[in-house]
C-alpha cells in the first residue's frame, strides 16, 4: 500500500510557492482565500501525481472500469476529505500553523460544489469515493453546471432563488481537457439511401452542433492506490462568435449561437414546466450522454482499437436514475452509423454493458418525453427506439404473453395517448443486464408494484443493492471528536473497514463511554448553536433536544408533518406552560423546486410559525423552529454532528432508501421514522428498542387507499388535529392576513391527503411523546445513541460497491 510522503516540511514549502507564484500574493494573514488556494493547489500536486500513476497501471493491467452516467454529483467541498483520505490532514495543520493558519477555517473556504439536488447525487459522490477507495477503475460523467442548485435564502419567511456561483472565480480542484471535447449534433432531418445490396441506409443532417468540452474533477481513494477522476461536460457553440455580424454593429446577434450553446449546461434541472424548459432539459440529458458515450468509446479504442469483442469486456455503463437513458439510443445509434455494426451485434453490446438503478416509485420521477420532442430534437434517435420497441413487443413479450395486446400496450416504450410519450424507465429495463433498486423494501415493491411484468418476464434481471455513505466524509470528516473516540477504542481502519465499529457495542452501557460520547455531541450542538445564531439569529440551547429534517423539500418526505406535530406541541404548551416536556428544538434544511408551490408553502408556514415561537415568552423556550437557509453539504457536515433526532418520516412505501438516515444515525442521533426505504434495515440492524418506528406500513398504505381513504374522517375525530389545522386559516401567526396558511391545510383536506399525513399523525405524535420520556433518562439516551453508531456498519458506500462489483459489473481491483 502506498505511504503519503508529503511531511509538513514539504507541505510548507509547495503552499510558499503558490502563494508566491502561482497566485502572486504577498505574507497577507487576511486574504484566507488566497491560502485556501495555495493549500489546494498544493496537495493538487500530489493528487495529480497519484493520478497519473493511477491511469498508467489501469491501462497496463487492462481491467474492466465502470462508467457511473448521473445528472447530480453533490460533491461539497473537497479541501478536508480530500486531506483525510490522503492520510495527510495532521501535516496539513502543522504546516499551516507556520503561516500562522488554523487548518479547520481554511476547510471553510471555497464553494460547494453542489452539482445536484439530494440524495441522489450525495449518493454518486459516496460512490465514487467508494470506487477509488477499493481500487476499481471508474469513471463519473455528468454536467459541468456553470451554476449548482440555486442559493436559497427567506424573505418575509419565502423562499428566494438566486444563482449559486460556484466557480465564478475557477476552482482549484478542476482540469479542463480541451483535447477531450465532443462534438454533438442536434435537430436537422434523417435521409433515407438505398444501398446496392438493398438494404436502406439511414443519415441524419443534424442541424445544430455543440461542443461538449469536458472538466476533471480528481477523486481521491481513502487509504488507497487510486485516484480516479468525476469528468464533468460543458456545453459550448463550435465557434467563438460570428465575426461579421459583430463587425456590422450586431453585437448580440453574434452571440447568439453561443448563448445557445452555453445555456445547455448553465443550470441543474432547469425548469420544465414550459415547453422550452422541457426541450433544454432534454437536450442537456442528451448532450452529457453523447460526450459521455463518445468520451467511453475513444478510451475503449485507446485500449483495444475497434476490438468491439473486447467492449462489453472492459466497460460497464451505470445509469443513475432515468436521467442517463438516452445513453442507450445514442450507443446503439453511434454503433450502427458511426461504425457500421450490424443491429443485432450492436443491440446484444447494449444490453451487456448497461444497467440501471431505480430510485423511485414516484410516476412523476420516472421520466417520460413526448414523440414529438424527439421528432424535432433527435429523429434519428427517435427511429432507432421504434425499431427496439418493435423488436421488444414482437420478440420477448409476445413469446410470453401471446396476442396479448394489453400486455403490449403497458410493457411498450412508446406510451400511447393524447400525446403520445416515450418511457424512459421502460427502456432501461428492456435494455439493461440488471436493475436494482436501493433498498430490501424498495426493491420488492419495483418488482411488485412498478415493474411486475417485467419481473415475470425476465425474473432475474431485477435485483437489490441497499444505499451506503462514504464514513470518510460523513464520520472521519465531519466529526473529528468523535472520529479521534472511536480510534481510541477501536483497533482497525474503521474508516475503512465501518463493520469494526460493531466493537463499540460493548461499552454502550459503559458510563465513562457514555459521557465521553454525549460530550462530544454536546460540543457538537454548542457549535451548530453558534451557527444557528450567526444564520438566523436565532438562540438555541445546546441541552434542548436537538430534532433535525434534512432534505429536499417533498411532500412525500412529510415536511408538514413534523410542521402539524410542532403545532401540537405549541398549542399544548400555550394550554400548560409547566407541561412535562424536555426543551426541544426543530431544525429544518431543505430546498423547494422553484416550480414547486406548495413545497414553498411549506416553507413559509415554518417559518412564519418560527417567528411567532421563537419570542413566545409563555413558553419559556421549551420550544424552537429554526429553518436554515441554503442548505448544502457544507451545511450538513455541521448539522449531523450535532443531531439528537433524526427524523424519517416519509410515507411507508415512498422513500426509496434514504441516505440522510444513515448519516445521522452514524453520528450518534437516534431515528423517528416510518418502516420505509432503509429505515427497515436501520431498525433490523439496531434493534427495535434503539429507534422510534411509527405509522402505517406499506401493506396498510395501500389498504387505507384501497378502503377510499378521507382525511376528514381524522380532522372531525382528531380534536387536536381540528385546533391546529383551523389554526392555520387564522391570522394568529401572520398578523393581519388571515388564511395565509391555509395551503397546507387545503393540500391535507381538499386535497385528498394523498399522503396519508392526518392518517400517520397520531401515531407520530405518540412516538415524539416517548421519545421525549427516553430523552430525559440520560443514560438509556446514551446507549441509544452509542448502537446506533456502532451498529452501522452495514450503511458503508464500500459494501454497497462491492454489491455492485459482485452481481452487476464484475469488476477487479486495480493496486499496486
Amino acid at each position: 500500500m502506498a505511504k503519503p510522503k508529503l511531511t509538513p516540511a514539504e507541505l510548507t514549502k509547495r503552499i510558499e510557492h503558490h502563494l508566491q507564484f502561482t497566485l502572486g500574493e504577498v505574507a497577507d494573514k487576511e486574504n484566507k482565500q488566497a491560502y485556501w488556494r495555495a493549500t489546494c493547489l498544493a496537495i493538487n500536486e500530489a493528487v495529480i501525481s497519484k493520478l497519473q500513476t493511477t491511469r498508467a497501471r489501469q491501462q497496463e493491467k487492462q481491467v474492466k472500469s465502470v462508467n457511473y452516467l448521473s445528472l447530480e454529483y453533490l460533491m461539497g467541498r473537497m479541501l478536508s476529505n480530500n486531506l483525510h483520505n490522503l492520510g495527510v490532514f495532521e501535516a496539513a495543520e502543522k504546516a499551516l500553523k507556520n503561516f500562522d493558519m488554523e487548518l479547520s477555517d481554511l476547510c471553510e473556504q471555497g464553494a460547494d460544489l453542489a452539482l445536484g439536488n439530494g440524495g441522489l447525487g450525495r449518493l454518486a459522490a459516496c460512490f465514487l469515493d467508494s470506487l477509488a477507495t477499493l481500487d476499481y477503475a471508474a469513471t463519473g460523467y455528468g454536467v459541468h453546471y456553470q451554476h449548482g442548485l440555486f442559493k436559497q435564502s427567506f424573505d418575509q419567511g419565502r423562499q428566494i432563488e438566486e444563482p449559486d456561483l460556484w466557480r465564478e472565480f475557477g476552482s482549484p480542484w478542476e482540469v479542463c481537457r480541451p483535447e477531450a471535447a465532443q462534438l454533438i449534433p442536434l435537430y436537422g432531418h434523417v435521409e433515407h439511401q438505398t444501398q446496392a445490396d438493398g438494404s436502406v441506409k439511414s443519415i441524419w443532417h443534424p442541424s445544430v452542433t455543440f461542443k461538449g468540452v469536458p472538466w476533471d474533477v480528481p477523486i481521491v481513494g481513502y487509504n488507497s492506490d487510486t485516484v480516479n477522476v468525476l469528468r464533468l461536460w460543458e456545453s459550448r457553440a463550435v465557434d467563438a462568435f460570428n465575426w461579421d455580424l459583430f463587425n456590422n454593429g450586431d453585437y448580440l446577434q453574434a452571440h447568439k449561437t453561443n448563448v445557445q450553446a452555453e445555456t445547455v449546461s448553465k443550470v441543474l434541472y432547469p425548469n420544465d414546466e414550459h415547453d422550452a424548459g422541457k426541450e433544454l432539459r432534454f437536450i442537456q440529458q442528451y448532450f452529457f450522454c453523447a460526450c459521455s458515450i463518445k468520451d467511453i468509446i475513444a478510451r475503449h479504442q485507446g485500449l483495444n482499437g475497434v476490438d468491439w469483442a473486447a467492449f462489453a469486456n472492459d466497460t460497464a455503463i451505470q445509469l443513475n436514475d432515468t436521467h442517463p437513458t438516452i445513453a442507450i439510443v445514442e450507443l446503439q445509434r453511434t454503433l450502427i452509423d458511426d461504425y457500421g455494426m450490424n443491429w443485432n451485434d450492436a443491440w446484444a453490446l447494449c444490453r451487456k454493458v448497461f444497467a440501471y438503478t431505480n430510485h423511485t416509485l414516484l410516476p412523476e420521477a420516472l421520466e417520460k418525453w413526448s414523440v414529438k420532442l424527439f421528432e424535432r430534437v433527435l429523429p434519428r434517435h427517435l427511429e432507432i427506439l421504434y425499431h427496439i420497441n418493435e423488436e421488444f413487443l414482437n420478440n420477448e413479450v409476445n413469446a410470453k404473453w401471446p396476442h396479448d395486446f394489453q400486455m403490449r400496450a403497458k410493457l411498450s416504450i412508446i406510451e400511447e395517448g393524447a400525446e403520445r410519450m416515450v418511457r424512459m424507465a421502460h427502456l432501461c429495463v428492456v435494455t439493461a443486464h440488471k436493475v436494482n433498486g436501493v433498498a430490501e423494501i424498495h426493491s420488492k415493491l419495483v418488482k411488485s408494484d412498478l415493474f411486475p411484468e417485467f419481473d415475470a418476464l425476465w425474473p432475474e434481471k431485477l435485483t437489490n443493492v441497499t444505499n451506503g455513505i462514504t464514513p470518510r466524509r460523513w464520520l472521519k470528516a465531519c466529526n473529528p471528536e468523535l472520529s479521534k473516540l472511536i480510534s481510541k477504542h477501536v483497533k482497525k481502519d474503521w474508516a475503512k473497514d465501518l463493520d469494526s465499529l460493531k466493537s463499540l457495542e460493548k461499552l454502550a452501557d459503559d458510563a465513562k463511554f457514555q459521557k465521553e460520547f454525549m460530550a462530544i455531541k454536546r460540543n457538537n450542538k454548542v457549535k451548530l448553536a453558534e451557527e444557528i445564531e450567526s444564520l438566523t439569529g436565532v438562540k438555541v440551547s445546546p441541552d434542548a433536544i436537538f430534532d433535525i429534517q434534512i432534505k429536499r423539500l417533498h411532500e412525500y418526505k412529510r415536511q408538514h408533518l413534523n410542521f402539524l406535530h410542532i403545532l401540537a406541541l405549541y398549542h399544548r404548551l400555550l394550554e400548560n406552560p409547566d407541561m412535562e416536556m424536555h426543551p426541544r428544538v426543530f431544525i429544518f434544511g431543505a430546498k423547494a423546486a422553484p416550480g414547486y408551490h406548495l413545497a414553498k408553502e411549506i416553507i413559509f408556514a415554518i417559518n412564519k410559525v418560527a417567528d411567532k415561537v421563537n419570542n413566545d415568552v409563555r413558553i419559556k423556550d421549551k420550544l424552537k423552529v429554526v429553518f436554515l437557509p441554503n442548505y448544502r453539504v457544507s451545511l450538513a457536515e455541521k448539522i449531523i454532528p450535532a443531531a439528537d433526532v433524526s427524523e424519517q418520516i416519509s410515507t411507508a412505501g415512498k422513500e426509496a432508501s434514504g441516505t440522510g438516515n444513515m448519516k445521522l444515525a452514524l453520528n450518534g442521533a437516534v431515528t423517528i421514522g416510518t418502516l420505509d426505504g432503509a429505515n427497515i434495515e436501520i431498525a433490523e440492524e439496531v434493534g427495535d428498542d434503539n429507534i422510534f418506528i411509527f405509522g402505517n406500513t406499506v401493506d396498510q398504505v395501500k389498504a387505507i387507499k384501497a378502503s377510499g381513504y378521507n382525511p376528514y374522517d381524522f380532522y372531525e375525530t382528531n380534536k387536536e388535529l381540528t385546533k391546529i389545522l383551523d389554526w392555520l386559516d387564522s391570522d394568529f401567526f401572520t398578523p393581519g392576513q388571515p388564511y395565509e396558511l391555509s395551503a397546507i391545510k387545503h393540500s391535507l383536506l381538499d386535497g385528498g391527503d394523498p399522503y396519508l399525513v392526518l392518517a400517520d399523525f397520531q401515531s407520530y405524535s405518540d412516538a415524539h411523546h416517548a421519545l421525549d420520556v427516553a430523552y430525559r433518562e440520560p443514560a438509556r439516551w446514551a446507549k441509544m445513541a452509542i448502537l446506533n453508531t456502532a451498529l452501522m456498519g452495514k450503511f458503508n458506500s464500500d459494501r454497497s460497491i462491492q454489491d455492485y462489483v459482485n452481481n452487476i459489473w464484475q469488476l477487479t481491483p486495480c493496486a499496486e
